[in-house]
């Protein structure tokens, strides 16, 4: 059974996402997922403060346009019980607009980002099938507590700005240490101390388990 059969119901509701899904002029398609990760004390949390948002993105993402969600998640409130992501919800959100093609046009030619209330269908904790995260399975999630920042954002030909730093950091440093605590440093009007960042990935809907990989290649580093 796959992640997202797991939690999908078979009601009216799932089947009108699907139709409206079914007939946008505008693809889900035209978007990559991507995530900041790291650890904190409380990983769900909200902010409507759109310039601190843009300029995490642009820091992290770079030249492109996309959808910010104000939130952070707990890695298993980001599949609700009809196993929609927190990133399709997001994007239905900018689609129901009444100025949607206003909006699709300055993030798909003018590069332009735009910030969505989290839906109150992420609220609730969603053990997946990995079941690595949880506190009886690994206590030290319990004390750092994982927690995701996801971005919607769309497709174009620039390479993304975490990957150019990093590899910059990478070959004067040895290492991205200085690049990544710049980036905790700026997660701090959303996420207070003791939070930190980790890493930021692509999520792959076909495997949705690297996510939860990401944090128990870590317990290393926090065990110590």
């Amino acid at each position: 059974m796959g992640l997202f059969d797991k939690f999908k119901k078979s009601d009216s509701t799932t089947d009108k996402e699907s139709k409206l899904n079914d007939s946008l002029k505008y693809s889900i398609t035209d978007f990559d997922f991507y995530y900041l990760y790291g650890l904190t004390n409380n990983p769900f949390r909200q902010s409507a403060d759109l310039k601190a948002f843009k300029e995490l993105f642009r820091k992290v993402i770079g030249d492109k346009g996309g959808i910010i969600i104000g939130s952070s998640f707990h890695p298993y409130q980001i599949v609700n019980q009809k196993g929609t992501t927190v990133w399709h919800a997001a994007y239905v959100q900018i689609y129901v607009n009444e100025k949607k093609d206003e909006v699709f046009k300055t993030i798909s030619q003018d590069k332009g980002q735009f910030l969505v209330n989290p839906s109150n269908s992420f609220k609730d904790i969603m053990i997946w099938p990995d079941t690595r995260l949880t506190y009886d399975e690994n206590p030290i999630f319990s004390k750092y507590v994982p927690f995701v920042i996801p971005f919607l954002v769309y497709k174009n030909e620039n390479q993304i700005q975490w990957d150019i730093d990093l590899a910059k950091e990478l070959q004067l440093n040895g290492h991205a240490s200085n690049y990544v605590n710049s980036i905790t440093n700026m997660i701090r009007f959303l996420m207070p101390e003791p939070s930190f960042i980790l890493g930021f990935d692509e999520f792959d809907e076909q495997n949705p388990t690297k996510l939860i990989q990401n944090f128990v290649g870590c317990k290393k580093l926090i065990e110590r």
